[in-house]
């Protein structure tokens, strides 16, 4: 008798959480979300770029730039999810120096990408703490610009930009801390590229419908 009574207690206590959750789950199924962040970022050296070009041999401070992103994604269950952003890496400033008889100053990179993840959440038994992976395609696209000259007084400049865009592989890790609604990151994010490997650490609010 002392079963059967836990055991309805039980259903009954497991029909009310759920009929509470009901509203929430049926305004969000997909468990929907949108946020924006910001941190540092390297935009890396794109040495290889340039210098396929044949205009500019210089290579790109790894210093510490201001990134930005905007991102929407969902999450249908616990370990499972996805994630569309946009991430602007900042720009940085190159070497200036001489390449094939020109003087080559003022360059700038200035890598953003649109990102495509599937996010897997680990399991730990820690309330309202997620820590994650993130794999997926990146649409990165790297302005760079210059300025060369033939004569060392620079009488004579010549302005060059070059824009490329390729399709390359995305990936990042996290750690989020949940409250109510809103979720507070910190993330590390690079793109793998032959011009370059663009990185950032990040810190950034979600909020769930």
């Amino acid at each position: 008798m002392k079963r059967m009574t836990g055991f309805w207690l039980a259903a009954i206590a497991a029909g009310l959480m759920g009929a509470a959750a009901a509203p929430a789950w049926a305004e969000n199924p997909l468990g929907a979300y949108i946020g924006a962040g910001v941190g540092v970022s390297n935009v890396g050296n794109y040495n290889s770029c340039c210098y396929s070009y044949g205009y500019y041999n210089g290579g790109y401070n790894n210093g510490d730039n201001v990134a930005w992103k905007a991102l929407v994604g969902i999450r249908p269950i616990p370990m499972v999810g996805a994630e569309l952003e946009y991430l602007d890496f900042g720009s940085n400033n190159g070497n200036n120096g001489y390449y094939s008889n020109y003087y080559n100053y003022g360059a700038d990179s200035h890598p953003k990408a649109t990102m495509l993840f599937a996010v897997g959440y680990i399991p730990i038994p820690v309330p309202f703490l997620d820590v994650y992976g993130k794999l997926g395609a990146a649409h990165l696209q790297t302005d760079i610009s210059f300025n060369t000259c033939l004569d060392p007084s620079c009488s004579n400049v010549s302005t060059y930009r070059l824009d490329q865009s390729n399709t390359k592989f995305a990936y990042g890790v996290g750690v989020q801390w949940r409250w109510q609604e809103f979720a507070f990151r910190g993330e590390y994010e690079g793109v793998a590229s032959e011009y370059g490997n663009p990185e950032a650490l990040m810190v950034s609010v979600t909020w769930t419908f």
